[in-house]
């Protein structure tokens, strides 16, 4: 399976920016796919998931800010990114993993299978 993220780029605080995701996996649209992110000299975190039944999951940091949503027919994946705050410049990544249920499982890292390149997200003050 690969994962092509794409849409990153430069914007000011308070701005918008929608991440996609698109997988070359046969069985897309049974996977949990995720969203998460990493700033220079930090760990990696928990941003969004959708599992099959499309049930979404957010980190703190992003809800009400940010909408994960699934096109089955592209296969593709999407992060819409609203109200974006300095503090949310990092690299965004996607993964592909099993079907998941709970928060638990959906938000750690070690639960996907496949990982996309990243794609780099600056919010300037």
């Amino acid at each position: 399976v690969q994962l092509q993220a794409s849409g990153g780029g430069l914007v000011q605080a308070g701005g918008s920016l929608r991440l996609s995701c698109a997988s070359s996996g046969r069985t897309f649209s049974s996977n949990t796919m995720a969203w998460f992110r990493q700033a220079t000299g930090k760990e990696r975190e928990f941003v969004a998931a959708i599992n099959w039944r499309k049930y979404t999951y957010y980190g703190d940091s992003v809800k009400d800010r940010f909408t994960v949503s699934r096109d089955n027919y592209k296969n593709t994946v999407y992060l819409q990114m609203n109200s974006l705050k300095p503090g949310d410049t990092a690299v965004y990544f996607c993964a592909s993993g099993p079907p998941l249920s709970s928060l638990a499982t959906m938000k750690t890292g070690t639960n996907y299978n496949y990982w996309g390149q990243g794609t780099l997200v600056t919010v300037s003050s």
